[in-house]
């Protein structure tokens, strides 16, 4: 071989070596979808602080398989197909190659249709099961997780013998309060009313009457936002609540800020995570956001948090894959798992099993009363 033909060859294969270094050298670009406008806009600010938070500590060690994560976020406040839109320009415009979303299941399912399995999406908030797409990995806790073992502990602790179900007119609210149904009724107590309302509803005056003149003394909340101040602001206002509890599954922080104190008297909360978590992880976690976006940060709250979780989720999958290939993180997303501000968290069919934490309020706020541990996600996608 001739001089001429031997640089060529080695300078060849000096290329060829150096592509996994120049691949791992380059951002891993993360879209992450969350809502910065619309009925849910107030939880954008916290989310995308999170989000931050999140590629920052991960980046502090290493990156996912060697890449430093760059962050593109998009608006998933919008409807569907507008949000789909966003979606698409981060993705094929911009190369995201994953996807964080902190959503309603409406642009969920818009999302899922637009990926088609061809990029990796962790959908992270609280949601109401049943979502076995391939490359789609769930971090929210399903109705199964918030109710199965806290409505039997609830009739324990405060005997309710009539419960009253309202929710939001969507997927959600309806299959949380399908699910309550079959619980309830295993504790020998019975659902007097069972109602829907548009998220644009600002007036509860007939559907606390109904409340009132069933004589219910349980209630399961699941409204969304504004709406869920507004209710539990005119349920203590209307004088019931000194006569029935309340059970949400969606009254995080920023919720019970709007509701005020003073007007939770007898609430109860069911979630994955409070702000005031006394673990080591979530106490870390809560001082390295407080230090990273000081006193006038967004409030700490689960659906932000979530975004948080996937991100955690992401890091795991990948490591275990050693891959960012759907369908080598597909094989490997069974038994992933980390510990996180929630507490040990491990994948099983595309969902997590995780802490369930109850929450009731005093003067300072949130104050989590019981921990169900390892609960089941209750979803059964073939991986």
């Amino acid at each position: 071989m001739d001089r001429r033909h031997f640089l060529q060859s080695a300078t060849a294969a000096t290329a060829v070596a150096a592509l996994p270094r120049a691949w791992a050298a380059s951002p891993l670009k993360v879209a992450v979808m969350t809502t910065l406008s619309g009925p849910a806009g107030l939880f954008g600010p916290s989310s995308k602080a999170c989000a931050e938070l999140a590629a920052e500590t991960i980046n502090a060690r290493g990156g996912i398989l060697g890449r430093k994560l760059e962050l593109l976020f998009g608006d998933a406040g919008l409807a569907p197909a507008e949000a789909s839109q966003a979606a698409l320009k981060l993705w094929k415009g911009s190369g995201a190659g994953a996807v964080i979303g902190m959503h309603d299941s409406a642009v969920r399912g818009a999302l899922v249709g637009l990926f088609k399995g061809q990029v990796p999406y962790f959908y992270t908030p609280v949601y109401e099961g049943g979502e076995c797409a391939r490359g789609t990995y769930m971090n929210g806790e399903t109705p199964q997780q918030q109710l199965q073992p806290v409505i039997p502990w609830i009739a324990a602790e405060r005997k309710p013998s009539k419960w009253y179900l309202i929710g939001n007119d969507y997927i959600w609210g309806r299959n949380t309060n399908a699910a309550a149904k079959g619980y309830i009724a295993q504790t020998g107590a019975s659902v007097v009313g069972d109602e829907y309302l548009p998220f644009t509803v600002d007036n509860f005056d007939a559907s606390l009457a109904r409340i009132r003149d069933s004589g219910a003394d349980a209630v399961l909340v699941s409204l969304v936002g504004g709406a869920s101040v507004g209710f539990n602001k005119a349920f203590a206002s209307f004088g019931l609540a000194d006569k029935a509890l309340r059970l949400g599954t969606l009254i995080e922080e920023n919720t019970l800020a709007g509701i005020g104190l003073a007007n939770a008297k007898n609430l109860y909360s069911s979630a994955g995570y409070f702000a005031n978590i006394e673990t080591p992880t979530a106490r870390d976690f809560a001082q390295a956001y407080a230090r990273r976006f000081g006193p006038q940060a967004p409030a700490l709250n689960g659906l932000a948090e979530s975004t948080y979780e996937g991100f955690l989720m992401l890091e795991a999958i990948a490591k275990k894959a050693g891959s960012l290939d759907v369908a080598k993180l597909e094989a490997a997303s069974e038994g992933a798992g980390y510990d996180g501000p929630r507490g040990a968290v491990t994948m099983k069919s595309r969902h997590v099993e995780q802490d369930v934490y109850v929450a009731d309020v005093d003067a300072k706020g949130f104050r989590v009363v019981k921990t169900f541990p390892r609960v089941s996600s209750g979803q059964s996608c073939k991986v």
